[in-house]
């Protein structure tokens, strides 16, 4: 009897604990602490922007259900009453409102709106123990319920076909400026790739070594995929369009060498190199095949009146015959490019980058995994793991490490590009997810246009210390 009256307050004061923190979690300014003490700590920062992307995978997931034909047919078999439940909802006899490219257009409004009221409402937020901070780093149950109330809203906005015709255009320019976003960065990345590595130069002259090794490793890569695309995507007597698209791919790639290392660049830009250049027609040649890959199968009669497949590879139909794995797989590494260009973008460092400024050469320190040191979020205080959770480390007391409004305004993008992406871009009509990589003119233009925009990015910043010589450059 006295072992239990003292067991039974333990167990009480456990249970209000755990209590308090799901609260604190869902209502409150906290780190989501509920997780076991074993997970690794976590900056407060870096939970945030996490509780935001899970937010937004849920979102993407709910999208791509509802362009699955197959999830559709399972529903129509397994649920009982589904044409009763459909018509009592309003959705139609066989639900056609709640699937289809038009239902992920509301959606993704709805989860589109969400971020782009947040990043108005997080306009020029310095410190990180404002209100408006609080608001941004917790509350994340009511903020779940607003975000499922406007998806759900969307469905209930008059005059669908106009909507739907507006919101085209603006998802199209919005997914546009998204991939502009992640090409930006990726010229970034570059120009910091070899600029670290340089300056470990003056201290040991082994990085001469892998600054060659790696150069080489890129340029074969791309030679070699352009050697290999030749060889599967063109044919003898047809296949113009690929041999085209192959030769100005190749052209390019032979145009920013050149550029890098021409003279005038190197001597306003001694930084610029074959590095940078064969990262990007590393990422030329992966966006031609993309394209190439995306385009819908040609056939033409042989002899025997036969139909063959030509300019695409003989392995193709084996390689797509489970069609749910291919999909799958594809789906999950696209959203997962997104989700990083979406997390990186928003870091200072990158922000830096979009506005055209870099840190200085002298600051560096050469590191073979520089791209995964801290990226100014070193002021950490004290964590909190009193409790029994997740330790979490409150590194924003001094000032935010990131800005808030720039952070929803990329997931704001990324939102239209996840529209765009899922139906198809401007082959919505009939487009499924089972489709998905089976072939289409849309995403072949678009891999292709994203190709070309990457190249002028590039040269802009080898030539733009050219076009603009009082104006101070630095990669």
């Amino acid at each position: 009897m006295a072992f239990g009256s003292i067991l039974l307050p333990s167990i009480v004061a456990e249970i209000m604990s755990w209590r308090q923190k799901k609260l604190a979690c869902c209502c409150g300014y906290a780190g989501c602490a509920l997780c076991c003490k074993c997970c690794p700590r976590i900056r407060q920062s870096r939970s945030t922007r996490f509780m935001y992307a899970l937010y937004f995978i849920l979102i993407s997931i709910i999208c791509c259900i509802m362009m699955s034909r197959t999830v559709a047919t399972e529903m129509r078999k397994h649920i009982p009453f589904f044409e009763d439940i459909c018509k009592g909802i309003k959705a139609g006899d066989t639900c056609e409102k709640l699937v289809g490219y038009s239902a992920v257009y509301r959606v993704c409004f709805g989860m589109a709106c969400f971020f782009f009221v947040f990043c108005l409402f997080t306009i020029k937020i310095n410190n990180s123990k404002s209100c408006r901070a609080y608001i941004h780093n917790g509350f994340w149950f009511i903020k779940l319920l607003l975000l499922v109330a406007m998806c759900s809203g969307a469905f209930f906005i008059p005059d669908q076909d106009t909507f739907l015709k507006a919101w085209r255009y603006v998802g199209a320019t919005g997914a546009f400026l998204f991939i502009g976003i992640q090409l930006i960065l990726l010229v970034e990345f570059a120009h910091k790739w070899n600029k670290n590595w340089t300056a470990g130069t003056v201290h040991n002259k082994m990085w001469y070594a892998f600054l060659a090794l790696v150069t080489l490793l890129m340029y074969t890569i791309a030679v070699g995929a352009l050697i290999l695309m030749a060889w599967f995507y063109t044919w003898e007597e047809g296949c113009l369009q690929n041999k085209i698209f192959l030769g100005v791919s190749g052209g390019l790639c032979l145009l920013i060498s050149l550029v890098a290392i021409s003279p005038c660049v190197q001597n306003r830009q001694p930084h610029s190199g074959l590095l940078q250049s064969g990262l990007i027609s590393c990422y030329v040649t992966y966006l031609t095949f993309s394209a190439l890959s995306s385009k819908p199968v040609e056939t033409i009669l042989d002899k025997n009146q036969k139909n063959i497949t030509i300019c695409s590879p003989n392995f193709g139909q084996e390689f797509h015959r489970d069609e749910n794995l291919v999909t799958g797989l594809g789906t999950t590494l696209l959203f997962a490019c997104i989700l990083y260009s979406c997390l990186t973008s928003t870091t200072r460092s990158s922000s830096e980058a979009l506005r055209g400024r870099y840190a200085a050469p002298e600051l560096e320190v050469a590191r073979c995994c520089f791209c995964f040191a801290p990226d100014g979020e070193a002021d950490v205080d004290e964590s909190d793991g009193r409790r029994g959770g997740q330790q979490v480390i409150y590194d924003e007391k001094k000032g935010t490490v990131y800005s808030y409004t720039y952070f929803h305004f990329v997931f704001f993008l990324a939102s239209l590009y996840v529209m765009m992406t899922v139906t198809n871009w401007f082959n919505y009509e009939g487009a499924h997810i089972e489709k998905f990589f089976s072939g289409s003119i849309s995403f072949f233009w678009v891999k292709m246009a994203s190709c070309w925009m990457c190249v002028l990015i590039y040269l802009w910043t080898l030539l733009a210390p050219l076009c603009c010589p009082t104006r101070e450059f630095s990669v």
